[in-house]
């Protein structure tokens, strides 16, 4: 098989880095995608760095034009689209559901859900003609429970569950596959933005099984297998990597 080519939505930080890196290192060709321009151009040396053919393409997921353009610019360089990781995401504001607006909604639902949704409109337009690919989104453990001061967060990732199955369906006559990860708390910039106080993050992690929070290259190797075809049967599932966290 050819080197296969993979995209990453917000790439820069986070679980998205620790996937360019992981899917470099077993020697993809990847294109990172996120809105830092700098921060972008040092991942794309950091993954040449390690032997990868890598791109990085200035995206912003709530903007139909940055999508196409990134998933164009992705195929006129490689010729094709193996793998996408949706991983762009906001946390927003926690807060009672009663202080929410409908501005505070749109800066939600726009980025974790429309970016989700353009995303895979143009992922698919490129991977169902090839009949083959495999689409990841990310989600996360609130995408299947409720959480207190997280409202829009929460209904946002079970949207994107929602999105992950129906997609599903419509791609497998394809032979595309799509499916989601759902990490727990992981130790990232995002989690340190969400709990604000070391307490709070520490509180996090004692509510998890296995007592502490997932490394963000845990999640990526989530992530490379199910875009491997070690996973080649599987579609239209939430993979939940949480430490135990929704087993009861």
């Amino acid at each position: 098989m050819s080197t296969p080519v993979i995209v990453i939505t917000g790439a820069l930080t986070g679980i998205g880095r620790a996937a360019a890196l992981a899917f470099a290192r077993e020697g993809a060709a990847v294109v990172v995608s996120g809105r830092h321009q700098a921060e972008g151009e040092r991942l794309e040396a950091e993954l040449r760095g390690l032997g990868a053919e890598a791109a990085f393409v200035a995206a912003d997921v709530r903007h139909e034009d940055d999508i196409r353009r990134l998933i164009d610019r992705t195929v006129a360089r490689f010729g094709r689209l193996d793998v996408a990781v949706n991983n762009a995401g906001t946390e927003g504001r926690p807060g009672p559901l009663t202080s929410q607006t409908s501005e505070s909604y749109a800066g939600m639902f726009d980025t974790n859900v429309l970016g989700t949704l353009l995303s895979l409109k143009h992922e698919l337009r490129v991977m169902q003609p090839q009949g083959a690919g495999s689409i990841i989104n990310i989600s996360s453990t609130m995408g299947e429970r409720g959480a207190a001061t997280l409202s829009l967060y929460t209904a946002s990732k079970h949207a994107v569950e929602g999105l992950t199955k129906s997609a599903a369906l419509e791609a497998a006559a394809f032979g595309v596959r799509v499916n989601a990860v759902a990490p727990g708390p992981t130790d990232t910039a995002m989690l340190d933005r969400l709990t604000g106080t070391a307490d709070k993050k520490a509180a996090f992690y004692a509510a998890v099984p296995l007592k502490r929070g997932a490394r963000p290259e845990e999640i990526a190797d989530a992530i490379t297998f199910l875009g491997s075809a070690k996973a080649s049967f599987v579609t239209g599932q939430i993979i939940r990597v949480n430490g135990g966290k929704t087993a009861s």
